[in-house]
């Protein structure tokens, strides 16, 4: 039981590592619902017909 709690620490260790290291834009915080994180929207186009 020691084994897979150091174990999981370990992993969980090196993934935070990983993921606050690694250079690129990625967020740990949950899910994020501005405007900034959303691409713009396209152009209406025109009804479609039936």
């Amino acid at each position: 039981m020691v084994k897979i709690l150091i174990a999981f620490v370990v992993v969980a260790g090196a993934a935070l590592y990983l993921l606050t290291k690694g250079g690129s834009d990625v967020s740990i915080a949950g899910e994020s619902h501005s405007v900034e994180s959303h691409a713009p929207a396209a152009p209406a186009s025109a009804p479609a017909e039936k």
